[in-house]
């Protein structure tokens, strides 16, 4: 997903911040080690100005007595080691200590973005979407079974609404503690209420935890996003789909809302079959029938979910009325 300029902003201003929290911190501890040390400071210099000759040699074309110049710094490098150990530091104690060691904090590798920054993006657009405030009540640690009846069957299963709803909670915990391993997709249907996006973000808030790159759509903002990028010929809207399509875990939320054409269907056999080819995992909550899927989209379509995703299906009643009528117990 493309970040707008202040987005990005905000994201490397972190990164600076970083960058001279660990020059300020290198420094502190040259500080402390030198006084400790003297011989420290000596070496450092000495490697300095050894360095420089290196340097201007080389700049000069010749090669001659770099060999010397070499073992000099290697020596000093070894001598200084040593004096660290004795006085109880570790070898890394004078080099700059990195947030994340990939990038050296500056966010990018080779001129590509890391994936602290790919992170970042993921964490910003969350924090403002509200979603981890949502996540934070909704997830694996408050999912109650004591909102799905045992009187309620399904009659395919002859499992009751809590059975089902514990088949349907094993099956997101183990799709959490396979993520890595096994490449899975979930569609997850019912009718209106009876805790499908609640699952999806139980989901995804054990895999953000784990620093996995999560996006949640609406069904409505994502063909909305799809369709700004396919009639936008600024640079950004192939990022856009790009994000789309290599994060980690994308959530379709509540897939039949929105206000389904030929572009929609489309867009989503392209979001999904494009997903199956990269093994990029998605989760998919809709409150329609199987039966009428193909119909609203395409039999291609619910042809590469039959084949690719794992059905899981809850029953019951509508939990947000319920807990009004308890209120809001």
């Amino acid at each position: 997903m493309p970040l707008q300029n202040y987005q990005y902003d905000t994201i490397m201003r972190e990164y600076s911040r970083r960058q001279a929290q660990s020059r300020y911190d290198l420094e502190q501890r040259r500080t402390a080690a030198y006084k400790a040390i003297p011989r420290l400071q000596e070496i450092d210099r000495e490697v300095a100005s050894l360095s420089a000759s290196k340097a201007r040699a080389l700049l000069g074309g010749g090669d001659e007595g770099l060999d010397d110049l070499k073992d000099a710094i290697a020596s000093l490098s070894a001598e200084r080691t040593e004096l660290l150990a004795a006085g109880g530091y570790p070898a890394d104690h004078l080099e700059p200590h990195y947030v994340c060691p990939l990038c050296q904090d500056t966010g990018y590798i080779n001129s590509r973005k890391c994936t602290c920054f790919k992170r970042a993006e993921i964490e910003l657009l969350y924090a403002q979407s509200n979603l981890k405030e949502i996540i934070e009540k909704e997830n694996f640690d408050h999912f109650s079974f004591d909102c799905y009846s045992d009187t309620i069957k399904n009659d395919a299963t002859g499992l009751s609404a809590r059975e089902t709803a514990l088949r349907a909670y094993h099956t997101a915990r183990s799709f959490v503690r396979e993520f890595d391993s096994r490449f899975r997709n979930l569609f997850i249907y019912g009718n209106t209420g009876v805790g499908k996006t609640f699952l999806s973000h139980c989901i995804a808030r054990e895999l953000l935890k784990s620093a996995h790159c999560v996006l949640y759509f609406s069904a409505f903002d994502l063909f909305d996003m799809l369709a700004q990028s396919a009639f936008s010929k600024k640079a950004e809207s192939t990022d856009n789909e790009n994000f789309i399509f290599d994060c980690d875990l994308l959530i379709i939320d509540d897939l039949g809302t929105e206000l389904t054409n030929s572009f929609v269907s489309s867009q989503l056999f392209l979001c999904i079959n494009e997903r199956i080819m990269r093994r990029k995992s998605t989760i998919i909550s809709t409150n329609m029938k199987l039966e009428d899927f193909s119909d609203t989209y395409s039999e291609r379509t619910f042809s590469r979910i039959a084949s690719n995703y794992q059905m899981v299906k809850l029953i019951g009643k509508d939990i947000r009325i319920e807990k009004i009528f308890l209120g809001g117990k």
